[in-house]
This record gives structure tokens, sequence and C-alpha cells, in this order.
């Protein structure tokens, strides 16, 4: 299980519906499998807490950030595009550059569907190294495996193609155990499927 502090806590920046939930499960597999902690502003739900300061809060206390800038079209409803992954990119931006001590060696992985599709929205980032996943689990899983291999101080982590294998006896593993704890698969909970990635890892231990 990894250790829940600054370096080993990841950021995660990305939509929030039912058609990404998809990819966000093999992102947060990844992230735990390879021995981090997944944070997100679902971790907890506070109608005390104004919603950006929980976000300034999760960011203080991650040393990387997962930022997926894929979803770009508009919104069915309101016929405009969604400006919260931007945001959050660019406070988790501004706390590595305007940070001290260990702040400034924030890392981040950025995210899009295609490449270079961020240049036509956001130009200000061209020159940074963005990664295209062609909306694949697959490929989200093994780049966050080998980005946390190449910036993080785990002295080694395994492969991008066992952490693959791993999810799928994950995924088949998932739906019984959801049955078995009368927890409803497609409506699973931040919390809920957190502990039982680390159930299943600690099963296979």
């Amino acid at each position: 299980m990894a250790k829940n502090s600054y370096n080993y806590s990841v950021f995660i920046n990305c939509p929030i519906d039912d058609s990404y939930t998809p990819r966000l499960r093999a992102m947060i597999f990844s992230i735990l499998r390879c021995g981090f902690t997944a944070r997100s502003a679902l971790e907890e739900s506070d109608s005390s807490e104004i919603r950006l300061n929980k976000i300034f809060r999760i960011i203080t206390e991650c040393r990387y950030g997962i930022h997926d800038l894929s979803r770009t079209q508009l919104d069915r409803k309101s016929r405009l595009p969604r400006f919260n992954m931007p945001l959050e990119l660019g406070i988790f931006l501004a706390a590595k550059y305007y940070g001290r001590e260990e702040h400034d060696r924030k890392r981040c992985i950025i995210f899009e569907a295609k490449a270079h599709t961020y240049e036509k929205f956001i130009s200000d980032i061209k020159g940074q190294d963005i990664s295209a996943h062609n909306n694949s689990p697959e490929k989200i899983v093994k780049m966050i495996r080998d980005w946390l291999a190449t910036c993080s101080p785990k002295a080694t982590i395994i492969g991008g193609n066992a952490v693959w294998r791993d999810y799928g006896l994950f995924s088949t593993w998932l739906p019984k155990q959801c049955r078995k704890k009368r927890l409803t698969l497609s409506t699973l909970i931040f919390g809920d499927y957190i502990n039982l990635i680390y159930e299943w890892i600690e099963s296979r231990s």
C-alpha cells in the first residue's frame, strides 16, 4: 500500500461523467498498483468547504498531478465547453512555479485524446510534453506507469504490461466482490473503488 504522504500522492484532474468512467477507473488502478495514492475532489463530500478551496488543499498535498484535457467538445445541454480541467491544470502549474520547499518539485503528466489538439484551445502550454491516449484505458495505464517510474522516488515499479494485465484480473474480480459487499458496480463512489483495489492488491501479496 502506498505511503500517504506528499511524495506518493497523485492529484487526478479529469472529466467526471459516465462516459469517462472506464478511463478514470483504469487511471486510479494504475496509480495504486504502482504504489502511490490517488487523490481527487471526489474523495470526500463536505458542503461546508468551498470546492475550489478543496482543490487548492489537495493540490498542496500532492507532488504529482495527472491532467486530462481530452474533453473539448461542447456540452449537449449548454452548448458550451467545460473549463474545469484547464483551470485545475493552471492551479497545479502555478503551485509549482510559485511554490517553495517541496512544491517546486511537483511533476505532472498532461493528457489529450489526439496529438496536438491542445494547440487549438490552450496554446500557452505549447512546448511541454503532452501525451495522447486516444481514449484508450490501456494506453492510460501504461503511460501513467512509465511516467511514475521516470519521475518518482520509488526504486522499482512493475512494468506497464504487468499493470495492464493486473487491471484485467482486477476487473474480472470486481463485479463478484461488489455483489458480495452489496455495492453497485456502475455507481461505485471513489472511496469504495479505492478500497476494493487495495483489497485486491493485498489478496495477491
